[in-house]
């Protein structure tokens, strides 16, 4: 096809670098992780503090009686889930970094799977800790009557307080670990795909 100016320039020639979208692409993947993994290191450590260091005395009769997080399992497997997520995220962060400055932002298959299945095992961990200690709040916020347990938080209303922060930032945590997982699984499975990048692996 011939343009206004005679010239014979063919149409549908302009060169597009796949390449460099691709790898752009690739680096906005690992931005996005490393900032939700930034989250959940900042989170986690607020939830494990907030309920770790909670407690709170009351005397009844002369007699003192302290609550503290080890008197619920489900705060205690609370605050193991969150360190655990924060430390793992500390290291991924880590790497995210590194493969951030060097410019490779593809990962090789054994590292995407092993990073795919903390991820996972990460998610379901947090997510099953928040329902747990979830419900053991709800329970000590509402009581059970048909089980005569009372409304504990109308005792402790400081340490309930402390607890429904730290509750709060984990429940933030499990949902950033629910979409980084998805980010982790995404990452591993398109190394699979026909359109993969050559020598870019971090």
């Amino acid at each position: 096809m011939s343009s206004y100016l005679g010239a014979g320039v063919s149409t549908g020639t302009v060169p597009v670098n796949h390449d460099t979208n691709g790898k752009m692409f690739d680096r906005r993947i690992r931005i996005t992780e490393l900032v939700l993994r930034c989250v959940i290191l900042g989170l986690g450590v607020l939830a494990a503090v907030l309920v770790g260091t909670d407690s709170q005395v009351k005397e009844f009769f002369s007699i003192q009686k302290t609550a503290k997080f080890t008197d619920m399992k489900a705060l205690v497997f609370l605050v193991v889930a969150n360190g655990l997520a924060a430390g793992f995220s500390l290291l991924q962060g880590l790497h995210c970094i590194i493969c951030v400055v060097r410019g490779r932002t593809l990962l090789s298959k054994p590292l995407a799977w092993v990073i795919f299945s903390g991820d996972q095992v990460m998610a379901y961990v947090t997510v099953a800790a928040v329902a747990a200690a979830g419900q053991s709040g709800m329970l000590a916020k509402v009581g059970q009557p048909e089980l005569q347990w009372m409304e504990l938080c109308n005792m402790y209303g400081k340490f309930c307080n402390q607890v429904g922060e730290g509750i709060a930032s984990a429940f933030g945590v499990s949902l950033s670990m629910v979409v980084l997982s998805c980010i982790s699984a995404f990452s591993l499975f398109r190394l699979y795909g026909g359109n993969r990048m050559k020598n870019v692996y971090c």
